[in-house]
């Protein structure tokens, strides 16, 4: 491709825009990068068109992807992204989802949905096609445009309402089956990260609206990543800060006090209570209310801990949660700043497990302007369940080795879930197994968000000039530059590498202006970030050679221009491996 003629243009700063809207709230050097280098355009908040550089290298991670999922044995089949509402009615994934599913109508009035992901149908066609144990296992696949209604789009394509997304489905007779399904995918998606040169944590996540067991993020360490992950460097136990558990210390054993009230005039937060009483947050009971699938309910934890709504969530088996209103707090005759479940029957009642660690707390007596010390569990008061509802945190216990657990901050580049058979017995895509009894089909779910993954690389592969592409999925394998064009004989020495290097197989974009000087040439190669960077030019020629640049080297070298094809060959033979 030749630069006057590509179909974009490049920007010497960020437009105003780059975090366009109320919804983005962190700038991601992704967005920024990708809208300079024109990769990219945005048509309104959360929706991207795709410009020829970014989608040269969409298509070759979307070709990775196949190869991979086509080697773990997967079929590619292609699915509508109109679905009628029904299928997922009944599936009660309509509420699920809530307001981040795109409803329509038909003109006839028919309900339907643009399709955020698709058990509903993959499993309808399983259902039609499957008949007994002998065609199982089953591993499915496609590449297609999702749709969801993000609240808060953000970070260009990090978080978007419309993007492209491998989602795959394997179906199974049974859990062995299915684990070695689900391995399989696990190995398909490392080689995929691998290829495309991003260093991937696997993590322990929730599974969310779409429900199913087991379950693992692929999260690429990045400051703009909106997940963090719990990590240890001990025996290496990650996990999604959704699902990470840490282990609390036992308590000192402490001689069981008598409650005993004591007057806190205006005091409404833990840290000034703590403050006030001059004790540690651990040593009080927060008091935290939640509507919880419309019911108001009461939490207790720790004043050191937060309380992990995920957990909660999954814990009450509701699909809303939020935080209860002033006017819900005061109407179940709850008293904000000086709560506690002391004494308090009638609403629903949770506890976390931290309030078993320790003794003698300090809680609210549900009065105003007083709290209690000596509260102790489960003398004073009692919960109706008792989990783990607690965010964990760096520097809490290893669960598994007691090792110090840190944190880091990354984007979900990747999902797999173990679904079980909540779809096909709901849908009735059931089997005959070898001893002709109908059994529900096992599935497991795998999705790799495709543009996500190349803002992630971009995120991950930069520096102050722009972006560094890692070969495997760069847009052009050789960015090469031709200064002083006016010169007959350096555009004809450019020009016949151009054609030579394509003659070899070899991919590059070639910046022909005439009309830009060497300085903006050579900035536009650094912001584009190809591998290999080749300059001919005049004092290059009278040399005999043409200098060659690695993306991610700080000098050049000049190479004998016989040989230049040959370096470019072993540049890049060493940058995919």
């Amino acid at each position: 491709m030749r630069f006057s003629r590509l179909a974009t243009r490049t920007l010497r700063e960020g437009p105003g825009d780059a975090e366009a809207g109320a919804e983005a709230e962190t700038e991601a050097v992704s967005h920024r990068l990708m809208l300079r280098g024109g990769f990219i355009h945005q048509v309104a908040a959360g929706l991207y068109s795709l410009l020829p550089l970014a989608l040269r290298s969409v298509r070759k991670i979307e070709t990775i992807i196949r190869e991979e999922i086509d080697a773990a044995g997967g079929q590619e089949l292609s699915m509508p992204a109109l679905q009628p509402r029904e299928i997922w009615d009944e599936t009660g994934r309509g509420e699920a989802f809530g307001d981040n599913l795109f409803s329509l109508e038909d003109r006839r009035g028919r309900p339907m949905v643009l399709a955020p992901t698709h058990e509903e149908v993959i499993t309808s066609i399983v259902k039609a096609n499957v008949q007994s144990y002998r065609d199982l296992p089953l591993i499915l696949y496609q590449i297609q445009t999702k749709f969801r209604d993000e609240p808060r789009p953000r970070a260009g394509l990090i978080r978007v309402r419309e993007f492209a997304m491998k989602d795959a489905y394997s179906f199974n007779g049974d859990e062995e089956s299915l684990e070695q399904s689900y391995q399989a995918m696990a190995q398909a998606y490392r080689n995929i990260y691998a290829r495309c040169g991003l260093p991937v944590l696997m993590a322990e996540a929730d599974s969310g609206a779409i429900g199913g067991k087991d379950s693992h993020e692929f999260i690429l360490p990045s400051g703009a990543g909106e997940d963090t992950v719990i990590t240890c460097p001990g025996c290496g136990y990650t996990a999604n800060a959704e699902k990470a558990e840490a282990s609390l210390p036992e308590a000192a054993p402490e001689v069981d006090q008598p409650l005993e009230e004591v007057d806190t005039p205006g005091i409404k937060t833990i840290a000034a209570l703590s403050e006030f009483l001059g004790m540690t947050p651990e040593k009080t009971l927060k008091a935290v209310f939640y509507m919880a699938g419309g019911k108001m309910t009461l939490v207790t934890i720790r004043g050191d801990l937060d309380v992990n709504e995920v957990k909660l969530k999954n814990l009450l088996h509701v699909n809303e949660l939020r935080f209860a209103s002033d006017e819900e707090v005061a109407a179940a005759g709850l008293v904000a700043g000086s709560a506690s479940a002391i004494g308090m029957n009638g609403i629903q009642r949770v506890g976390d497990n931290s309030i078993t660690k320790g003794a003698n707390f300090v809680a609210g007596a549900n009065k105003p302007d007083t709290h209690l010390r000596g509260a102790n569990y489960p003398r004073d008061f009692q919960v109706d369940l008792l989990a783990d509802i607690a965010l964990a945190q760096p520097g809490q216990s290893c669960p598994r080795c007691g090792h110090s657990l840190e944190s880091t901050r990354g984007i979900e580049v990747g999902h797999i879930f173990k679904l079980g058979t909540f779809f096909s017995e709901v849908l009735g895509a059931n089997f005959l197994d070898q001893d002709g009894h109908q059994q529900p089909i096992i599935m497991g779910c795998y999705g790799i968000g495709v543009g996500r993954l190349l803002a992630a690389a971009v995120e991950q592969n930069n520096d102050e000039k722009g972006i560094i592409f890692p070969a495997p999925i760069a847009p052009y394998q050789v960015h090469l530059v031709g200064l002083n064009l006016a010169q007959p004989e350096v555009a004809q020495a450019a020009d016949e590498l151009y054609q030579e290097l394509w003659q070899q197989g070899i991919e590059t974009l070639y910046d022909d202006r005439a009309d830009q000087t060497a300085g903006v040439k050579l900035n536009d190669a650094d912001l584009l970030g190809m591998p290999v960077r080749l300059v001919v030019s005049p004092r290059n020629l009278k040399q005999g050679s043409v200098e060659v640049k690695g993306r991610r080297e700080s000098e050049s070298a000049m190479i004998p221009s016989g040989d230049v094809v040959e370096e470019v060959r072993r540049r890049l033979a060493a940058a995919y491996l």
